[in-house]
């Protein structure tokens, strides 16, 4: 049985979330899924949503209807996979909470907005992390509100540099976690479609989206 994707792209165009969506759908398919791309939250309300094997927010901001969100979540409590990045999982849909207590995290803040920083695997055993050691990282160093439950794959520390106040704080940047019967991925990593051509940021995407897929 081929397994199933659901892309679902756009919100605000500074994350490129086309090209993104373009991105994501180049490697499930060399990976035998079925890829579907739309570029609107409706997608989340269709009744067939449950049938998916992953699904793929690139959305940041905006807004869904309460349909969208009740549909989507009960899509991956049923066993349907959830997984995505930076701004297009997790500073999307900022009013419904139900759909952040499902990601397992919200972004906050980037201080000073681009920057150099370092990200730490925290779990080199995992198979998503497997082979990837400690790496250097060029982007929005994201700060989050995030679930105590999320099992923490990779983080990094802030300097305090752009706000003295969370000097020496670490942040979780990678990490997977259940919802119901469904697995959610999360990477904080992938500001633009440019970030993509980092090895480690795009390998340990690649693994996540296919650790929270269904089985088919």
């Amino acid at each position: 049985m081929t397994r199933q994707a659901l892309i679902v792209w756009g919100g605000w165009n500074g994350h490129t979330p086309k090209e993104c969506a373009d991105e994501v759908a180049g490697m499930l398919r060399g990976d035998g899924f079925e890829v579907f791309i739309e570029d609107t939250t409706e997608a989340f309300a269709d009744p067939a949503l449950k049938d998916m094997h992953l699904i793929v927010p690139i959305y940041t901001m905006s807004t869904m209807e309460k349909e969208e969100v009740t549909n989507l979540c009960a899509a991956i409590e049923s066993g349907v996979g959830l997984a995505g990045f930076h701004g297009g999982m997790c500073d999307a849909f900022r009013n419904e909470v139900a759909y952040q207590f499902m990601t397992g995290g919200q972004w906050v803040a980037h201080p000073g907005n681009i920057i150099d920083y370092q990200v730490r695997v925290t779990r080199p055993d995992d198979p998503v992390m497997q082979g990837i050691g400690n790496f250097d990282y060029r982007s929005e160093q994201y700060y989050m509100h995030v679930d105590p439950n999320n099992e923490v794959l990779a983080e990094t520390t802030f300097t305090g540099d752009h706000a003295p106040w969370i000097a020496g704080h670490t942040m979780p940047v990678v990490w997977k976690r259940k919802h119901g019967a469904g697995r959610v991925f999360y990477s904080a990593l992938g500001h633009r479609v440019e970030e993509f051509e980092n090895r480690s940021m795009k390998t340990i995407l690649h693994r996540g989206l296919l650790w929270a897929a269904r089985e088919a």
